[in-house]
C-alpha cells in the first residue's frame, strides 16, 4: 500500500487531499467527505486511509476549502462550495492511471449530506454507491446556530432554503446512524433512509455518539462500509474508458 498528496485547484483556491492506494491497481476508490469541524486528517480518515485499501479498494480523503490544508476561510463555506469540492476532487481522480473509473463516496455528518447531494447530480446509468455516517437529513436548524461555528454563508444558504434538505431518490445509500447520536437526532437516520431509492439500508449502531469515539463502534462502521461499497461498486470500468493493465506503483 502507498500514499500520494495531491492538490485540485477549484476557482482560486487549492483542495489538498491524500490518496491512499492498495496493491492490486488500477481499482475503484472510495472518496471520503469531513464534517463540519473535522477534517482529512481526523482520526476516522486516517483509520479508513489504512483499512480501506487493505480490503483492496483505494481511499481518497481532502480538505474541503476553509478546513484543514485547504485554501479559503471557514466562513465562505456553504454545501454548493462543498459540493463544487469534491465534484473537482472526481475529476482529478478520474483522470488516474492507478484508478479505474469506479466511484463510492463516504462521508460522515455534514461530509454525507455533501456526498448525497454530489451523487443526485450524478448522471443516471453511472452507479455511484453512497455511505452516510450520522449525517443530518435537514439543515434548518443551522438558521439559528452560531454564524462563527455553522459559517456565515452557510447560515445564509440554509435560511434562502438552498439545499437546506437531503435529496430525495438517492439509490445504493447504505444510512449508518449512531443510536446516541448527541449531534444529529437518530430520528434523521430513518428520514434519510426513507427519502433514498432501492437499493439502500439503514444500520443503527447501539450504544454510539455521533462521532464514533468508541473504537469497536467505528470498527463497525467501517465494516458495514466495506460491505455496502464493495457489492454495489460497478463490476466493470465505466465504458469508453481505456484502464491499464498489470499493476501500477
Amino acid at each position: 500500500m502507498s500514499e500520494h498528496r495531491f492538490t485540485v485547484p477549484v476557482g482560486a483556491a487549492d483542495v489538498a487531499g491524500v490518496l491512499h492506494l492498495p496493491d492490486d491497481l488500477p481499482g475503484p476508490c472510495v472518496i471520503a467527505c469531513h464534517g463540519m469541524g473535522a477534517s482529512k486528517d481526523s482520526d476516522k480518515y486516517l483509520q479508513l486511509g489504512r483499512e480501506v485499501p487493505a480490503a483492496g479498494l483505494a481511499l481518497a480523503r481532502f480538505d474541503f476549502r476553509g478546513s484543514g490544508e485547504s485554501a479559503g476561510l471557514p466562513r465562505d463555506a456553504t454545501i454548493e462550495s462543498r459540493i463544487a469540492d469534491l465534484n473537482a476532487v472526481l475529476a482529478h481522480l478520474a483522470t488516474r492511471p492507478e484508478l479505474d473509473g469506479r466511484f463510492g463516496l463516504l462521508g460522515s455528518s455534514l461530509g454525507g449530506y455533501v456526498a448525497l447531494w454530489a451523487a443526485s447530480r450524478v448522471a443516471a446509468g453511472t452507479p455511484r454507491p453512497v455511505v452516510t455516517w450520522n449525517a443530518p437529513a435537514a439543515l434548518r436548524d443551522l438558521a439559528h446556530a452560531d454564524p462563527g461555528e455553522a459559517g456565515a454563508a452557510l447560515v445564509t444558504e440554509v435560511r434562502r432554503g438552498l439545499r437546506a434538505e437531503a435529496p430525495a431518490g438517492v439509490p445504493r445509500v447504505l444510512v449508518i446512524q449512531a443510536d446516541r447520536d448527541e449531534v444529529v437526532p437518530p430520528a434523521h437516520g430513518r428520514m434519510l433512509f426513507d427519502r433514498a431509492r432501492d437499493p439502500k439500508r439503514l444500520h443503527v449502531i447501539a450504544g454510539a455518539d455521533h462521532r464514533l469515539s468508541e473504537p469497536a463502534h467505528r470498527q463497525e462502521a467501517i465494516e458495514e462500509s466495506l460491505r455496502w461499497l464493495l457489492a454495489h461498486l460497478p463490476h466493470a470500468a465505466p465504458a469508453g474508458r481505456t484502464v491499464p493493465t498489470g499493476r501500477t506503483r
